[in-house]
């Protein structure tokens, strides 16, 4: 009977695509760890935190840059009249406004963040930051576009290949580049994988197709329309976690940001079983939204399964966790990821919520919701960091995602039943049928 139901989970592609992202996120963990830890040998805490927000900083421009067409590839892209024209047409767009995002950042790199300012003094740095930044929206889109196509599978693989690349790579390069050894590293290994994709990867799954330089501005009108909302909520959605490490650098300095990053990292694994999920439940219910109900049930049961046995592992072995980075790391992280590790459950309830809001296009509230979140979360650290430190935005984060659980968690009943009222109606006019 347990194999049945295990072959089950592999083939329904609500599951399947769900395990396929979720072991996905742990092997970028699981060899993140090691990466980190080859990181935390070679080069200085200090080091490490300037990094980490350098990084944080590529990742914020390539959301700003994506324009939140990945949600509308996700929605449209299975059913698509041109979905190679689609695809060509999102990669221009985003990579065109990816340059002018970086540009204007450059040119105030002095308002945004001092500590980082050495970019724009060394021309390697420069373009590497550049070129980083550019290739990263792109992978932010063809991530979009296999789950879209119900094939998370070749995002494992574009993944572990990004994982496994970057780990001898901070080694190689800690000589000649110091602190943006970790930068470069990270970037080289992100851009052979997003050629890998683009190249070998997509083509298997999407028949036909072939990158091209030409713009469908009909298609581009038709997925703004609903990307254009999107985009504000995938903004603020991204923005803690992209956003704190800058705000930690420029207030407590870039040591702390190495533990807040470390710590956080590990908790991502934890947060990203129930993102994972939820991003499977969107791309189900853009295929078939009259089985969102049950779906809806059967997400909850699944991260339940996975969510709580993996909360006692983090918070059980969370100091020998740290530990593998160094005995400083244990010391001023653990506290933090003990709290980070509380949330998961909260985040869970909000996760579904979101992908519930996503397919019945009630956009304006996901945008409401999300902004409500980052704008308190970044807010409130920002005042609180340089008195209570790292653990304190562990805490607003903790609290602000139980109080928005309560509301989420309410409007899921009222929401299930009407959902489940629907999909009753429909089941009874296919019998009739």
């Amino acid at each position: 009977m347990n194999i049945l139901k295990l072959k089950h989970h592999l083939t329904d592609p609500l599951y399947r695509n769900s395990l396929f992202l979720m072991t996905s996120t742990a092997v970028l963990t699981g060899l993140g760890f090691f990466f980190w830890m080859v990181v935390a040998r070679y080069y200085s805490e200090y080091e490490v935190g300037v990094s980490a927000a350098i990084i944080s900083v590529i990742n914020l421009l390539a959301i700003i840059s994506s324009l939140g067409l990945g949600s509308a590839i996700t929605r449209f892209l299975p059913k698509a009249e041109n979905p190679v024209g689609m695809i060509n047409s999102s990669f221009i767009i985003c990579g065109i406004f990816a340059l002018v995002v970086t540009g204007i950042f450059l040119a105030g790199i002095d308002v945004f963040s001092k500590e980082i300012n050495f970019i724009v003094d060394h021309i390697i740095f420069l373009l590497a930051f550049v070129v980083f930044t550019v290739c990263r929206p792109i992978t932010i889109l063809l991530g979009a576009i296999f789950v879209a196509k119900r094939r998370a599978e070749f995002t494992l693989v574009k993944n572990s290949i990004f994982a496994a690349l970057k780990i001898p790579l901070p080694i190689l390069l800690v000589m000649s580049l110091h602190a943006f050894g970790i930068v470069g590293s990270w970037g080289i290994a992100a851009s052979i994988a997003l050629v890998v994709s683009l190249f070998i990867f997509l083509p298997r799954i999407q028949r036909d197709y072939k990158p091209t330089l030409k713009i469908n501005w009909d298609i581009m009108k038709l997925m703004w329309k609903y990307s254009a909302g999107s985009y504000l909520a995938r903004i603020f959605f991204s923005a803690p976690a992209l956003i704190l490490p800058i705000i930690i650098v420029n207030n407590i300095g870039p040591e702390h940001n190495a533990y807040f990053y470390v710590a956080w990292t590990i908790s991502s694994l934890l947060f990203e079983i129930s993102h994972a999920t939820a991003r499977s439940l969107f791309a189900e219910g853009s295929h078939f939204e009259e089985r969102l109900a049950p779906d809806v049930r059967r997400s909850f049961k699944f991260i339940a399964m996975l969510l709580i046995p993996a909360m006692i592992l983090v918070v059980l072995l969370g100091k020998w966790l740290l530990l593998l980075f160094g005995e400083s790391y244990s010391d001023n992280a653990l506290k933090l990821l003990w709290i980070l590790a509380f949330s998961s459950p909260f985040i869970a309830v909000n996760s579904i919520y979101t992908s519930i809001l996503r397919v019945q296009y009630r956009i304006k509230e996901l945008i409401a919701l999300r902004a409500s979140v980052a704008i308190t979360v970044l807010v409130a650290s920002a005042l609180i960091t340089p008195y209570v430190g790292i653990t304190g935005t562990g805490y607003v984060w903790t609290g602000i995602q139980a109080l928005v659980s309560v509301y989420a968690g309410l409007l899921i009943r009222v929401r299930y039943r009407a959902m489940k009222a629907a999909n009753k109606s429909f089941t009874n006019r296919l019998d009739e049928d």
